[in-house]
């Protein structure tokens, strides 16, 4: 079954980030908790991890582009499910549809990632 990944929150006050480099490419096997990219807020610069292991089957925001908390990055599929294609022009044709998908896909994907936010937020506090 794919997880989405999604933009967490990284502070309080903090409501968007930019994507500044992938990690990881579509069709990548990755595990849980492997770094998948790297963002950038007004607060902290950091890098995201997979909530789940399968295959990178697509990346919906491309390198530089700044989203709201809870946009959906990416999407990691099964070990069978088969890469989506192409990079980065892939990312920005799916655009206009990723701004309709999150209000379906992302609803429950933020409740099973806010322990990881959370988990994260206290370490990046415990570290500064």
């Amino acid at each position: 079954m794919p997880v989405s990944v999604t933009m967490p929150q990284l502070g309080e006050s903090v409501t968007e980030g930019t994507v500044t480099r992938w990690l990881k490419k579509e069709g990548e096997r990755v595990e849980t908790d492997e770094p998948l990219l790297e963002v950038s807020t007004d607060k902290v610069d950091t890098e995201i991890p997979s909530p789940a292991s399968g295959i990178l089957t697509s990346i919906t925001v491309a390198e530089d582009e700044t989203v709201e908390v809870g946009a959906e990055l990416a999407v990691i599929g099964d070990e069978g499910g088969a890469p989506s294609g192409g990079g980065a022009p892939a990312a920005e044709e799916r655009q206009a549809p990723a701004a309709e998908a999150p209000a379906e896909q992302a609803a429950p994907a933020p409740q099973a990632e806010a322990p990881q936010a959370e988990a994260w937020l206290l370490y990046t506090s415990a570290t500064a």
